[in-house]
């Protein structure tokens, strides 16, 4: 019961496919920070965070977390808290999760260099909300609203991110 990446634009999920966006420059077997690269690979699913604010809470049997405005993730490759969670004002470079447009109002971080963390290896790859326009991401994937309700109703703790 895995999610697939398929193509640059189509993922795939208990036989349906949807339409989704990819990194701005494919993907890569050796993913860089800052490479707007999608990692190749398997990534398990850690948890679901949402924008209590903007949308009811997603029905899926990952941990759900609420995003608050106080919230982000080191993408400073020399910080001990690389490619974590990390609590603004922060002063390493990161992203804040609490964002103006809406591609935030739900992120899945995806199990990528978050055990044995490598520094400069890459950061902050979320499966998250497609740009109205599926515009490229910076090394995520991005579905649709309605199709990342439908996704995360059906996953369970062992459903893999399989980008090929």
């Amino acid at each position: 019961m895995n999610i697939e990446v398929i193509s640059p634009d189509t993922l795939r999920f208990l036989g349906k496919t949807y339409r989704c966006a990819i990194g701005e420059n494919g993907v890569t077997d050796t993913p860089q920070e800052g490479a707007k690269k999608t990692p190749l690979g398997d990534f398990p699913l850690r948890e679901c965070w949402y924008r209590a604010d903007r949308i009811a809470a997603p029905v899926t049997t990952l941990p759900l977390k609420i995003i608050r405005q106080e919230d982000g993730w080191c993408d400073a490759p020399s910080h001990p808290d690389y490619n974590r969670h990390v609590t603004l004002p922060f002063a390493a470079s990161h992203e804040r999760l609490w964002r103006d447009d809406h591609t935030y109002d739900i992120i899945v971080p995806l199990g990528f260099n978050d055990t044995d963390i490598v520094p400069g290896k890459g950061s902050a790859i979320f499966f998250h909300l497609a740009k109205p326009n599926y515009s490229p991401t910076l090394g995520c994937i991005a579905v649709s609203l309605p199709d990342m309700l439908k996704i995360l109703a059906k996953v369970d703790k062992k459903t893999v991110m399989v980008i090929h």
